[in-house]
């Protein structure tokens, strides 16, 4: 499956649009009109079976990272010259890294994940990052995950995740943290960047869908809401706060927080369902939920536990878009707090 991102570079974003990846130039707004190219993939006219699985940018190195289905991971410079390329199995002294299981349908599965202090793609103040690293980390279809160096390309380590499952989401932390979430069994690990050994593993409640990934504070809090209604915070060193601004017997965490431009505190959104059913069966819990009611939009730092806005919807902030031409929608929580990270002047710090 396609994943459709974008990711800015400078003036530049990068958009996958089906099998191409387009480079939109904004150069001067004010003197021209944006211009469009393709970076990667057939030229018009032209045609190719090819599967872009994601894609990633290093502002630092002027990388562009590609996941294509069924062939590797390819690194090309900004300029449009490919610099290297792996696949998911490497041999060394005759010995087979990767795809131990199955060799023949295996490949990268996931969007390249780049370390929040090697690439500032993500908004966290690289400032409080105690070093600079360079890895970078991809998932394959039988359940590892691999961490490659970008500057040499090769394997540093592979973790093999799948006696918990196949799919899990990575995600990058700071300080040499990486996070793997396996949304079946509802796990967060914390594993060390640069061997790869898991520093500790602990269990969150029920999550709204398998492609669900924790945010991490520049406080290096990983942070991510369930269906319990609580919002899951741990510290670096694993410790946990449950965070809930409201009953949670007929509460939800249904979307994942997102990240406020100080880089400390978070946003996340709690809804208020008519009623909400659990039900246990064997090692899973599956939930089911009717109506909601009320949005409750918080901006908290896990670190304190300190709430330094909340708003309900239907309500007097929110408002103004039930007016405007977002009445004729329905109302998608992660791009309200999109909005809300987008129009925050927070000066945490």
């Amino acid at each position: 499956m396609v994943i459709n991102s974008f990711l800015v570079r400078n003036l530049q974003i990068y958009l996958v649009a089906e099998n191409r990846i387009l480079m939109i130039n904004f150069g001067n707004t004010q003197t021209s009109e944006p211009m469009a190219e393709i970076f990667f993939g057939p030229e018009h006219g032209e045609h190719a079976e090819v599967v872009i699985i994601g894609v990633s940018v290093s502002t630092l190195s002027s990388t562009v990272f590609i996941n294509i289905k069924n062939r590797g991971l390819f690194v090309y410079k900004s300029h449009g010259r490919l610099s290297w390329s792996v696949g998911p199995v490497l041999y060394q002294s005759s010995y087979r890294q990767g795809c131990k299981k199955n060799l023949t349908d295996c490949y990268f599965a996931s969007l390249p994940m780049l370390d929040q202090c090697e690439a500032s793609i993500y908004d966290v103040d690289c400032g409080h990052c105690d070093a600079v690293f360079d890895h970078c980390s991809i998932s394959n279809t039988e359940g590892e995950l691999y961490c490659l160096s970008i500057r040499s390309h090769r394997f540093r380590w592979i973790q093999d995740f799948s006696s918990l499952d196949e799919v899990f989401s990575i995600t990058p932390g700071n300080n040499g943290h990486v996070y793997v979430t396996v949304p079946v069994r509802t796990l967060v690990l914390a594993l060390d960047a640069f061997s790869g050994n898991i520093l500790w593993q602990r269990s969150i409640g029920p999550l709204s869908k398998p492609d669900c990934a924790p945010v991490v504070d520049s406080n290096g809090w990983v942070s991510i809401g369930s269906l319990d209604g609580f919002l899951y915070s741990f510290s670096p060193n694993g410790v946990l706060k449950k965070f809930s601004n409201r009953n949670t017997e007929n509460s939800v965490v249904q979307v994942g927080p997102f990240l406020d431009c100080s880089g400390f505190a978070i946003y996340y959104s709690q809804i208020e369902m008519e009623g909400k059913v659990s039900h246990a069966i064997s090692d899973y819990t599956i939930v089911s939920a009717i109506r909601p009611k009320v949005a409750l939009f918080t901006m908290l730092v896990p670190a304190t536990g300190s709430i330094y806005w909340s708003q309900r919807y239907p309500g007097q902030f929110l408002t103004s878009l039930s007016n405007s031409d977002l009445s004729k929608f329905v109302v998608d929580e992660e791009i309200i707090l999109a909005f809300l990270v987008a129009s925050s002047k927070s000066s945490l710090s």
